[in-house]
């Protein structure tokens, strides 16, 4: 099978390491896109929405309540931090705007890490919504110092239809895989403009789903939970730092489910919603608290659905146990030392994993008897595999990409199927389809295509039970050569290809068999060709070689080491 080259243009500002970690590939550290980025908690934010704000508040004895607190302004969300200890149990309450006191929620939830930074000695709760209120009051059950109270303000977000998902445009594609794709009211429903990553999407695998609560209070109404998603969008944005939401997918009590962080549903966006193992989950979180109460049954059968539909597209079992390794910088979330390989359930409390008491003892409790349920909805599955070069290759060179389709159960192979190569937009996880073929009589498949530039591509079987691969990333290198024109003085000539590409030629003496840089000149390129001269030099063997820098379009390129001998 051959495809055609992936569409010109700027690939959404693609560098490989960027967006897909996890490959042993090349590229540029990560970059922020910068028509996102957001000022960081207590950086200014006029005009923005929602508005975030804060208030000091000191030291919390043990045992005692705190005196009522009143915000700067009105809030609908709150969430605690403080210093040092894990331990602290910390419960909040807030003073509805004209009337009384909501119960007590516990708001020192931890086990979230922060898009790739490791946690310092700053401890964050989850923020509680709390509907709009002026005041709150504390209460800890050890001694806490450095608390400081982060709140959240917006205003409602129209819901139109509050009680069925048909009243919200749903998240594309529709993919056949498990029970059938359930409803999923698109990012947009709630987002409305006001909730830019700030950062592209990284793309990873998904081996298991964890199952979180939101620890917010219950007992909202159908039309806030848009409101409910913008404020923790704001807090874990504005306040923690993280790139989005932390979690992939939301569930609400009234059975509708959520798209949460962007890009895309079908594919393997990182959260970061699990400490040390982001990298390897999606995350779902049913809003509301379940320590002494279950989720509605609506939520349960929707969250069931989801958990199906989801592990079966990435040809993930339902039942049992996988081995993940701990990420180092979540893993002090975890009880155990990074590095660790540990087996987790496919559907995971989060607190499997990490030291919390998410989902809540009740919710917890529930799950083992919704994995059999999550299984029989299920039923057959589909696995897509995905092979792919993992170095860059020069421009105009033809990459082959090969896997399987099978059946989960088994292993056997699915034959004379459909599979479409698709390039990946990492912007907004839109896929285009490049290319179509047919799996072989092995379930085998593969396609060739020329890249021009770095792109992020994958496989799907798109009829039931449909399928998706893994997303690799394909790095393409610029081709340079260097040409000596003078020793003395030493000058040189060049050609890059393609033509843009900035340049930079370095000067290495050797000695001892060792190169040791002695200039570097950043030169100008004119159709592809270059020149640069680095005066005279005394006598000895010198080495130069022309690089490009990685950027959005291209990996970082290299011509071959030029000798040079004087004297």
């Amino acid at each position: 099978m051959t495809g055609s080259p992936p569409p010109d243009g700027p690939p959404d500002g693609v560098t490989r390491r960027t967006v897909l970690r996890g490959a042993a590939v090349a590229g540029a550290a990560a970059l922020v896109d910068p028509g996102a980025a957001v000022a960081r908690a207590g950086g200014p934010r006029l005009g923005r929405v929602p508005d975030v704000f804060s208030r000091s508040v000191g030291a919390l004895g043990a045992g005692r309540e705190s005196s009522p607190i009143a915000a700067p302004r009105v809030f609908s969300l709150a969430g605690v931090e403080w210093s040092g200890a894990s331990g602290a149990r910390i419960e909040l309450r807030a003073r509805s705007v004209g009337g009384g006191w909501s119960p007590w929620v516990i708001a020192s939830v931890l086990g979230h890490d922060g898009d790739g930074s490791s946690a310092g000695s700053q401890r964050f709760g989850e923020p509680v919504w709390t509907g709009p209120a002026d005041q709150v009051q504390l209460r800890s059950s050890i001694a806490v110092a450095g608390v400081h109270l982060h709140f959240v303000a917006l205003p409602a977000v129209a819901s139109g239809d509050a009680h069925a998902a048909r009243a919200f445009p749903l998240a594309q594609p529709i993919l056949d895989a498990g029970p059938g794709q359930p409803p999923i009211i698109a990012r947009g429903a709630w987002a409305q403009g006001r909730a830019r990553p700030t950062h592209l999407p990284v793309y990873e695998r998904v081996k298991l789903a964890f199952v979180h609560h939101s620890d917010g209070a219950n007992g909202y109404g159908p039309s806030e939970v848009p409101s409910i998603l913008l404020g923790i969008f704001a807090y874990h944005v504005y306040v923690r730092g993280y790139w989005d939401i932390a979690y992939n997918f939301a569930v609400d009590a009234f059975g509708r489910i959520w798209e949460a962080r962007a890009g895309g549903i079908d594919l393997p966006v990182m959260g970061a919603h699990a400490g040390g193992y982001n990298a390897e989950s999606t995350g779902m979180v049913v809003l509301g608290t379940f320590m002494d109460v279950v989720p509605s049954p609506a939520a349960i059968a929707a969250l069931e659905r989801l958990l199906a539909w989801k592990l079966s597209l990435h040809g993930v079992p339902t039942l049992g146990r996988v081995t993940v390794e701990v990420e180092p910088d979540g893993a002090i979330y975890t009880p155990f030392a990074p590095g660790s390989h540990v087996s987790l359930p496919r559907v995971a409390g989060h607190r499997d994993g990490d030291t919390t008491d998410c989902p809540g003892n009740a919710f917890y409790a529930r799950l083992p008897s919704m994995r059999p349920a999550i299984a029989g909805l299920a039923g057959a599955q589909a696995r897509l595999t995905i092979a792919a070069p993992a170095a860059a290759v020069n421009a105009g060179t033809s990459v082959t990409l090969t896997g399987g389709l099978t059946q989960v159960a088994g292993g056997a192979p699915l034959t004379g199927a459909t599979v479409e190569l698709q390039q990946v937009g990492v912007v907004r996880g839109v896929t285009t389809t490049i290319a179509t073929g047919t799996t072989d009589d092995g379930g085998g498949w593969s396609f060739t295509l020329t890249p021009a530039q770095n792109v992020l591509v994958r496989v799907l079987h798109r009829p039931a039970p449909a399928a998706v691969s893994d997303v690799v990333a394909l790095g393409v290198a610029p081709i340079l050569n260097l040409t000596l024109e003078s020793s003395s003085p030493l000058q040189v000539s060049g050609t890059v290809s393609p033509v843009g590409s900035p340049v930079t030629v370095d000067l290495y003496r050797v000695t001892g068999g060792r190169r040791h840089q002695v200039a570097s000149k950043r030169v100008a390129t004119a159709g592809g060709t270059f020149a640069a001269g680095f005066g005279a030099r005394r006598s000895g063997r010198f080495v130069l070689v022309a690089r490009t820098p990685a950027t959005a379009r291209y990996d970082a390129g290299a011509s071959p080491p030029l000798g040079v001998t004087i004297g």
